[in-house]
């Protein structure tokens, strides 16, 4: 008997852990607006997402050179609780079975990132190709279109060579254009007879300030003020370089189309009365989104990024603004270097003026002359800066129309990430998710933005960067202690599913009618995923727990037996 109560005991820990990191999921609080019954049009397509440092593994297998990602997770104390992606998802060696994922869920499109190093190990081509790293990502591209998945190929997603960090200071220098071109030139001579949707970079925002700014990211440097705007410089230039190499030489036998992925959170005004609150949200967008939008599609930085920062760096006594400037000729070549733009987009904030005097010393964050809120009843599962605020993602996908002339958007990040103590793939909330955000991506299309195709992220759980593994974006959960790394489906597959089968929203009926049914299938495979973690549970209860139940007994029992002898004299 005793084995089995301590069995259920564990699994009421388990279930209280669960219920205890669930409670704070409560999305019926929170609605905002009228949910939209509606479809998308004919030919939207529909994917999911990843990138190599966060799910290949293999860091060191094949001739792959090091990054800049698998020097700065090797340093103690840069990752939470010093995770690595050396084996992350093994996606290297699992590419088939991640392949049937994506075919089970009946995609259109997947969307991943080839590593650099992978191809080239120093990043300069002249030096060496590695064959083998081709190869992969040849039987990856061909295996999804035996498929019928269209393969959408992000050409940097943050994996830096190492050996370009140390001799040149990385994206600090401008000869990372060239050496970028390069890479981009074997990829489309290598795939591009296959792949007909390129993305030069993933999340320019996050390379530039996390990596060169706040030093979160790999390569890690701290260069505030300065090292964000000189990495953005030469990554717009990268870019436009990519596009017209594309453009000149590859585009007419290859027939294919470059753009590039950017990041934005919406900001709203604090008080939506106040002019000062409504520039500062204003403010916040173009500081994020506009930094490489505008000069992408206009040809130039923001008129309000120029102004602030070189207001700033006068105050501050310098010669010349911190932000650099371009030519006129760079002007020309850089504008319109865009065949369609992809958008990542995960929450929102509130935004009001906050001024910050010009110190000696500035940052990025006080050039804005802002200060970022949340509401705290905005749903927050997992990352702590990931808030579910559905409707700023039309409002951001309606300024991206007006600001950028409609452009074609395809939608290549969205989704949430949660922290659980345990097991759970009944994954309600992010369901929720999904569904009122791809909402608000359907009511976006009916006021007339341009999008064309919706990636979720994740296709599975991976390697979250400095969080390591302790946040899960995935639509798969990925058993991380195992060694041959098992996809479990959660919930949320069931749900995307229907969604793509039925391209969209039919009543309301039908979708609340795939939103039980999703949850009933993960129930009882959910129970089934939990026996692993309770299994050592079992061994630590049945050796600690269990003695310790017999010592006592024999103590109560001596006890008793005393008691009693002392009643008899």
């Amino acid at each position: 008997m005793l084995p089995r109560c301590a069995l259920s005991v564990c699994h009421v820990l388990m279930l209280v852990l669960c219920l205890s990191s669930a409670e704070d999921f409560d999305w019926t609080k929170n609605d905002h607006g009228s949910f939209y019954y509606g479809t998308f049009p004919a030919g939207f397509s529909w994917g999911a997402g990843s990138s190599a440092y966060q799910t290949e593994g293999a860091w060191d297998k094949d001739g792959k050179g090091l990054s800049i990602w698998d020097v700065f997770s090797h340093k103690k104390g840069k990752i939470l609780q010093n995770d690595t992606g050396d084996s992350s998802c093994e996606g290297y060696h699992k590419f088939r079975d991640d392949v049937s994922l994506i075919k089970e869920l009946k995609l259109n499109h997947y969307r991943f990132s080839i590593s650099w190093p992978r191809l080239i190990p120093t990043g300069i081509k002249s030096d060496h190709v590695n064959e083998r790293g081709i190869q992969y990502y040849d039987e990856l591209i061909d295996h999804l279109l035996e498929n019928k998945i269209t393969p959408i190929v992000t050409l940097y997603h943050w994996d830096l060579p190492q050996v370009l960090q140390e001799k040149h200071g990385g994206w600090q220098n401008i000869s990372m254009v060239n050496y970028f071109n390069e890479f981009a030139n074997l990829c489309f001579e290598r795939f591009g007879n296959r792949v007909k949707y390129w993305i030069t970079f993933n999340n320019p925002w996050s390379i530039a300030v996390e990596g060169y700014e706040t030093g979160e990211h790999a390569p890690g440097l701290k260069l505030k003020g300065t090292g964000a705007y000189k990495a953005a410089h030469h990554i717009i230039k990268a870019h436009a370089r990519v596009w017209h190499t594309y453009d000149t030489q590859w585009r007419a036998k290859q027939k294919g189309q470059v753009g590039i992925s950017l990041s934005g959170d919406w900001g709203e005004p604090v008080d939506i009365s106040n002019q000062k609150d409504i520039e500062a949200a204003e403010r916040y967008v173009q500081f994020y989104l506009g930094w490489f939008a505008t000069p992408i599609f206009h040809g130039d930085y923001p008129q309000v990024m120029k102004d602030f920062i070189g207001r700033k760096s006068v105050q501050q006594g310098l010669g010349s603004s911190r932000l650099p400037t371009f030519s006129p000729q760079e002007k020309s070549y850089i504008k319109g270097t865009c065949d369609f733009l992809g958008l990542g987009h995960f929450t929102t904030r509130y935004i009001t003026q906050k001024n910050y005097p010009s110190a000696r010393s500035s940052s990025y964050f006080t050039d804005r002359d802002l200060a970022e809120l949340v509401d705290p009843r905005w749903p927050d599962p997992g990352s702590e800066w990931l808030y579910s605020v559905p409707w700023g993602f039309r409002r951001l996908l309606n300024f991206v129309k007006t600001q950028y002339g409609n452009p074609v958007v395809y939608v290549t990040e969205n989704g949430v990430s949660e922290k659980m103590l345990c097991t759970e793939l009944c994954d309600d909330w992010r369901i929720q998710y999904y569904k009122d955000y791809i909402n608000e991506m359907l009511k976006a299309i009916k006021d007339g933005v341009n999008v064309k195709g919706y990636t979720a992220w994740s296709l599975m759980d991976k390697f979250e960067w400095d969080e390591g593994y302790s946040e899960r974006f995935g639509l798969y959960y990925v058993d991380f202690r195992n060694k041959n790394k098992p996809r479990y489906p959660k919930a949320s597959v069931q749900f995307y599913k229907r969604v793509i089968s039925s391209n969209g929203f039919p009543n309301q009926r039908e979708v609340e009618n795939w939103r039980r049914k999703a949850t009933e299938t993960c129930s009882s495979s959910n129970q089934l995923l939990a026996a692993d973690p309770l299994t050592s549970h079992m061994e630590m209860v049945t050796e600690i727990v269990v003695p310790t139940v017999c010592t006592l007994s024999i103590l109560l029992s001596a006890i008793f037996l005393m008691f009693l002898l002392r009643r008899r004299n």
